[in-house]
């Protein structure tokens, strides 16, 4: 039988004085409001970082194949979308991959481990990027048309569609069908069905097109939405008077986000030949990937402030158990107890308390977290946040993370508090009243 066990239960279950219970009490509300921010946090800030680059990678895929000779300002140089290695990249099932070993954050350069990725690419589909002119007879608004085939992945696309529908293909003839954004639309007051004039310029001198909107788009990125529509990637081709196997890239989709970096470098150095170049979305618009690494520092300070918080609680409530438990430590002791021993019931004892703590925690985190979820009253505003609500993303293996480590850590920092029993005399404790 584990004594002390049996006595630290005994007094978690007996009623002690009115003030000791309170501190108990807002000890236990302490513990439970850290989790539950705790939970919080890792739920919002994942939801921030899935949403956004679920939105980025919807839109452009993680990896562009483009001539080496292409600049930053879309110039646009043809390449042939039915080459070998397209194929090629198409069989990638997974990269193996060397890495320095890694032990506690540290790294060991002169060591290296081997790996592979989680995943392969999914697809590699052809685009085109025009600049174009938009007008209607009253306005004119200047935009990039983004051109792409009927295999592309729709199904992605399609989610952000918020009026009408996506680009209807014909199998012989080129759509004449656009997709605008919201953000467009709303500047130049257009609807879906309405006609509207692109302007497009080919050897110094101006082309129109006439097209026609089928649906609007709206991903809550403004710098991408002011910016981008979706056409039929043969209309471009016909207004830039290519062959239907000249495209300005190729567009990788991966089966995982984790393994964009190590494709990209391994299609560009071990596939692809020198006369092309192949960058991953990362490379391609750095400051939305930085805002959001941003997110994990805010994410890691937060977690260790309530972590902070919760142990300076529970410090101040182990402390008044065992002034309040004087007596019972001196007739332990008198018993023959260990300093150890009676240690023990103290931390057995606040382990109770963090239990209890945690519980409510969970139940007041996760209640929160799944409101959110599912009736989004949290607004944001899309223009800063790049959505309208507050994303939430629960993921079951961080929570027990989080309840395990805040148990543990709190309970292992209450360790050096309970060394003043060993100050305590049997002798003085026993005439203690």
């Amino acid at each position: 039988m584990n004594i002390e066990h049996f006595i630290a239960k005994r007094i978690a279950t007996t009623n002690s004085n009115t003030f000791t219970r309170v501190i108990i009490r807002i000890a236990i509300v302490a513990i439970a409001i850290s989790l539950s921010v705790m939970i919080l946090t890792t739920s919002v800030i994942s939801g921030f970082k899935s949403e956004i680059t679920n939105k980025i990678f919807g839109f452009w895929g993680h990896i562009h194949i483009t001539d080496n000779n292409i600049n930053r300002t879309f110039e646009l140089v043809p390449i042939n979308k039915d080459e070998k290695q397209y194929d090629d990249i198409r069989e990638i099932k997974y990269v193996e991959y060397q890495e320095p070993l890694e032990i506690a954050g540290f790294k060991f350069k002169d060591k290296a481990v081997e790996k592979r990725t989680l995943g392969g690419v999914k697809g590699v589909h052809p685009y085109i990027m025009v600049p174009c002119l938009l007008s209607t007879k009253e306005q004119f608004h200047g935009m990039f048309l983004k051109g792409v085939d009927a295999d592309y992945e729709w199904n992605t696309l399609k989610s952000f569609i918020i009026d009408g529908l996506p680009i209807q293909y014909q199998k012989d003839t080129s759509s004449s069908e656009i997709l605008i954004s919201k953000n467009i639309a709303s500047k130049m007051m257009l609807k879906t069905g309405q006609k509207v004039v692109l302007s497009f310029l080919r050897d110094n001198q101006q082309l129109k097109r006439r097209f026609e909107i089928s649906g609007i788009y709206n991903t809550g990125m403004e710098e991408y939405d002011k910016k981008f529509g979706v056409v039929d990637i043969r209309k471009l081709q016909e207004i830039l008077g290519w062959n239907e196997g000249d495209v300005q890239g190729m567009e990788i989709t991966l089966e995982n986000n984790k393994d964009m970096d190590i494709i990209s470098d391994y299609v560009y150095y071990e596939v692809v030949p020198q006369k092309y170049y192949a960058e991953s979305i990362r490379s391609k618009w750095p400051s939305i990937f930085e805002w959001l690494d941003l997110q994990d520092i805010n994410e890691k300070i937060i977690l260790q402030l309530m972590i902070v918080v919760a142990i300076i609680n529970m410090i101040t409530v182990l402390l008044i158990l065992i002034l309040e438990r004087t007596q019972m430590i001196g007739t332990l002791k008198s018993l023959g107890m260990h300093n150890w021993g009676i240690r023990k019931i103290f931390l057995y004892n606040a382990a109770y308390i963090v239990g209890y703590g945690l519980l409510i925690g969970n139940i007041l985190g996760l209640g929160i977290a799944f409101a959110q979820k599912y009736l989004k009253f949290i607004k944001l505003d899309e223009a800063n946040y790049y959505m309208d609500t507050a994303p939430i993303q629960i993921d079951p293996l961080t929570i027990i993370i989080l309840n395990v480590s805040t148990l543990i850590i709190t309970v292992f920092a209450l360790v050096i508090p309970t060394m003043l029993v060993t100050k305590i005399s049997p002798v003085k404790a026993l005439r203690f009243e």
